[in-house]
């Protein structure tokens, strides 16, 4: 048997457009999966099933705002229709740079709906489905879950409750079966970190990701496939003996930046 299988499971993958989410999704195909994506971008969400299609057919493509209780609950029902669910993966997230001063009440409102509601929702809307006959929960955290940064106070409040719930659903749903974790990442090259910076810093790009890249004491960024591969382990079988865990992939940055 090929180690890390998820063959006849049935995966959601939110934000899998783009980005990590869509390294998550490709891998769980390549590995037999059956992925659900559900991304606010239908377009992008439908040009990554497209891509899983060519691994192995079984790819579906769903307009999804994950801060709207009742659309989540609409999509993910008609899923659990003719589906068990398997694996949730949160990973639809949101970014906002700025310190208390400047973040304003619709700023936090807007990390909150998305960053939190929309795990919540996810989480609640799946828990039935789970529960019949376990399953695993898998949630995109943050480096700044559990260390302070310059300037992301909004962003860090929101995925520091997302490490909360890991640890609340692991607690309360471990007797039925259901494993929940979350990884946290450091700096990882993606289209939106490549937008950012060349919408902030306009001719002086390359200089900004190399000293973007050597925040991490490993002197570069992650890639996507990194942390994809990390969350295939912990949503296989193979990781039957996790739950209620929060792991680092961050290049060094939380425990070695400093000392």
């Amino acid at each position: 048997m090929t180690k890390f299988s998820l063959k006849n499971k049935v995966a959601i993958v939110t934000g899998g457009g783009s980005g990590i989410g869509k390294a998550i999704a490709l891998t769980f195909a390549e590995q037999g999966a059956k992925v659900h994506i559900l991304d606010f971008n239908l377009d992008a969400a439908k040009e990554t099933v497209a891509e899983i299609n060519k691994i192995n057919e079984k790819g579906e493509a769903h307009k999804c705002d994950v801060s709207n209780q009742k659309n989540v609950n609409e999509i993910i029902g008609n899923i659990t229709k003719t589906e068990k669910i398997n694996i949730l993966i949160n990973n639809a997230g949101i970014a906002h740079v700025g310190n208390v001063e400047v973040v304003e009440e619709e700023d936090l409102d807007r990390l909150y709906n998305v960053n939190i509601k929309g795990v919540y929702n996810c989480i609640k809307a799946s828990i039935p489905s789970l529960k019949n006959g376990g399953g695993v929960i898998l949630n995109l955290a943050s480096i700044g879950s559990s260390v302070g940064l310059n300037d992301r106070f909004a962003y860090s409040m929101s995925k520091g409750a997302v490490l909360t719930m890991t640890y609340s659903v692991a607690k309360d749903y471990v007797n039925d079966g259901i494993r929940c974790n979350c990884i946290a990442p450091g700096r990882v090259h993606t289209p939106f970190v490549d937008g950012f910076i060349n919408k902030n810093y306009p001719g002086k790009e390359e200089e900004m990701f190399d000293k973007l890249s050597k925040t991490q004491p490993i002197g570069r960024m992650g890639s996507t496939q990194e942390i994809a591969d990390l969350v295939l382990f912990l949503c296989s079988d193979e990781a039957g003996f996790i739950t209620g865990s929060n792991y680092p992939i961050d290049g060094g940055f939380v425990t070695l930046n400093g000392k």
